[in-house]
């Protein structure tokens, strides 16, 4: 009898009342409990946990395996035991205080199956204000890798892994660490995967935040815990990643999430410690970091890691102090601007006795650009453009924003100038009103036969950005994200005349990020899908006259090169003018009193481009006229092969007396 498919392995200290939720979120697994094998490790309790794991144990038999054991002082141990019992081609490592979503396991397993991958991140959701990395749960990644995605910065252990990995590198977590011992258990995973895979579209996994603080990281504080993960953490580095762009990725966590968490800590140690403290975590960092790592940091990972480097222990505590009234505030911190950079008012900007460089403070990579578009429309062969941007913090004084077009494809640009017109109000909702862009209103026009420095532009998929520049800095950004309710971003086509010829031009926003595109000339949108017909019948008010409907899409197109024009298997040929509404709906009459004899079809013309009329049914009604004193009649006939045609034809007196006399 084959195994089971997942062993879950939980890890139970003083886990109640949350327990009985975990336990029961896994025996409704969609999966199925025939699937699965459930092992919780009671590590000492002293609550009810052990007599809840009894009970459940006796209320789930065929599921659940239960194992009591002495305190071993952290989750590691049990975790170990529950791995060398697990059973299952996978393990899932879960919390005794956290709860997984009815598809969780099931979805997962299908990710690794359908992938190949030996571990898989499902999306985390915090509950009771738990905070959780977020970062890596932007969009599914079938498959990807440490190195190339935010996988490492969720170095918890709940995740799916295929068993056979943990085995064949004898996986194990390290014990005598009361935190930080689930790092280097899950960045050897990481490193030794075959691939990765995040599910980023379902809530898999639920983490509770204690009311009573038994979180592991809650309980345990100080910055002794700290100085004894953190050098085996920088060492699984050094001895597993060769130096390089890899490595960098890598550190970047540790040189942002474990400083600020460690520079926190060590405020709360008595001050005679501190500079000792300080220094040990100096040395420990130092070999993360080169000068080249500046380009992955924020200004203010940048800032900590200077003083951190330098030993600079009152200058850490009072930018540690300055961060958290920081956080509370409701206002950015100003910057400086000068020659074209922005730097951030952090604590010690040139300051002469400090003489911290001023790298440490430039920003200007990470100002935000804020926009809006309150307008969007194209007139003819003329986009007309407007609304407002800014970057954050940088005051709307000396602007030098433009329009910029790209081409997708080739790359070729094309600068176009805006008007520059006052904004009052905007930015008025951010920073309590703390910064003034009153001058970051703009108009542009984007005429597609004269964008191309005086020519038409070419062929392509034209990207609309804004360099948008105020006081020597500048940052491009797409636009079109956000805008008015009233500015469509559906695509929406045209037909206009540039230098004599039709050339279709559609104005869209991308998916997902709605930036707008001006598509020329088809590249991605095609004109057939223009017009489109649904009925063939006789006019109510004219029964011989053939009305063909149907719709039109198109936004705009020269009216007078809008034609049906009719052929017969005899050479003769019709022309009528189509009639298309306000509302797009589309009518085609032939007067077919007016067609000599004949098979007769058709094609619906606007310039280049042309649209086959639809086939007249089978069933159509036989429509019947006379012409200078002789009947005719009008209707669906065969023609070619499958296809049918519209027979105009006199009607054959002598065949339609004997039919009459049958």
């Amino acid at each position: 009898m084959p195994g089971p498919t997942v062993s879950v392995v939980v890890a139970a200290y003083n886990a109640m009342p949350y327990l009985t939720r975990c336990i029961t979120s896994v025996a409704e697994q969609s999966i199925g409990q025939e699937r699965l094998e459930l092992i919780v490790v009671n590590d000492g309790s002293t609550d009810g946990t052990a007599a809840e794991l009894d009970r459940l144990s006796q209320l789930y038999p065929d599921l659940l395996r239960v194992f009591h054991q002495e305190n071993s002082g952290g989750p590691s141990a049990p975790r170990n035991v529950g791995l060398d019992h697990a059973m299952g081609t996978y393990v899932f490592i879960l919390d005794a205080d956290d709860y997984i979503g009815p598809e969780a396991l099931e979805r997962m397993v299908a990710m690794a199956e359908e992938n190949g991958t030996d571990i898989v991140l499902g999306k985390m959701v915090g509950v009771g204000g738990r905070r959780l990395p977020q970062s890596m749960f932007k969009r599914n990644q079938p498959k990807t890798d440490v190195f190339n995605s935010r996988v490492y910065w969720a170095l918890n252990p709940l995740k799916l892994y295929r068993r056979s990995l943990l085995e064949r590198h004898s996986l194990r977590f390290p014990t005598g660490l009361p935190v930080g011992e689930d790092q280097k258990f899950v960045a050897l995973a990481y490193l030794h995967a075959s691939g990765v895979s995040v599910i980023a579209d379902y809530d898999c996994l639920f983490c509770s935040l204690r009311e009573d603080g038994g979180n592991i990281t809650q309980r345990t504080r100080g910055t002794e815990p700290r100085l004894r993960f953190l050098p085996i953490m920088v060492n699984v580095l050094l001895e597993n990643v060769p130096p390089g762009p890899g490595r960098d990725h890598l550190a970047h966590r540790h040189l942002t999430v474990e400083v600020e968490a460690f520079l926190n800590h060590l405020r709360r140690e008595p001050r005679e410690d501190q500079q000792k403290i300080l220094d040990q975590f100096a040395e420990i960092v130092e070999p993360l970091w080169h000068e080249g790592m500046n380009e992955h940091l924020s200004a203010m990972a940048r800032l900590r890691i200077y003083l951190v480097r330098h030993r600079m222990l009152d200058e850490v505590l009072e930018l540690g102090e300055f961060e958290r009234q920081l956080a509370k505030s409701k206002v950015s911190t100003p910057v400086l601007v000068v020659q074209g950079k922005a730097y951030a008012r952090y604590p010690f900007l040139r300051d002469p006795e400090r003489n911290i460089p001023d790298s440490c403070y430039d920003v200007t990579g990470q100002l935000g650009v804020r926009h809006f578009v309150t307008r969007a429309e194209m007139r003819g062969t003329t986009l007309h453009l407007a609304g407002h941007a800014y970057l954050h913090r940088v005051e709307t004084r000396d602007v030098s924003t433009y329009l910029l077009l790209r081409e997708r494809n080739t790359q070729v640009e094309y600068e176009l100038p805006v008007k520059h017109v006052p904004s009052p109000g905007a930015g008025a909702d951010e920073d309590c009103g703390r910064y003034v862009y009153d001058l970051a209103g703009f108009e542009a026009t984007v005429d597609v036969a004269t964008a191309a420095d005086g020519k038409p532009l070419d062929a392509g998929l034209w990207d609309i950005s804004l360099i948008i520049g105020a006081q020597g800095v500048s940052k491009q950004a797409r636009i079109g994200s956000r805008r008015a309710d009233d500015v469509s971003g559906k695509a929406t086509t045209r037909i206009v005349t540039v230098d004599g010829s039709p050339r279709a031009v559609t104005l869209y926003t991308t998916n997902p990020y709605g930036n707008f595109t001006l598509d020329l000339a088809e590249t991605k949108h095609r004109v057939r899908s223009g017009f489109a017909f649904d009925d063939v019948h006789w006019a109510a008010d004219a029964p011989t006259e053939l009305e063909i409907t149907g719709r039109c899409t198109l936004a705009e197109f020269p009216e007078g090169d809008l034609k049906v024009t009719l052929a017969s298997d005899q050479g003769d040929t019709y022309a009528v003018r189509p009639v298309v509404d306000r509302d797009g709906r589309v009518v085609v009459r032939i007067p077919v009193t007016k067609l000599p004899a004949g098979l007769w079809s058709g094609d619906l013309h606007l310039g280049p481009w042309k649209w086959a009329l639809p086939q007249p049914p089978r069933d159509l009604p036989a429509a019947k006229w006379r012409r200078i004193g002789l009947p005719w009649y009008a209707k669906s006939g065969p023609a070619g092969k499958k296809g049918r045609a519209l027979r105009v034809a006199r009607t054959d007196l002598v065949k339609a007396v004997a039919q009459r006399l049958r």
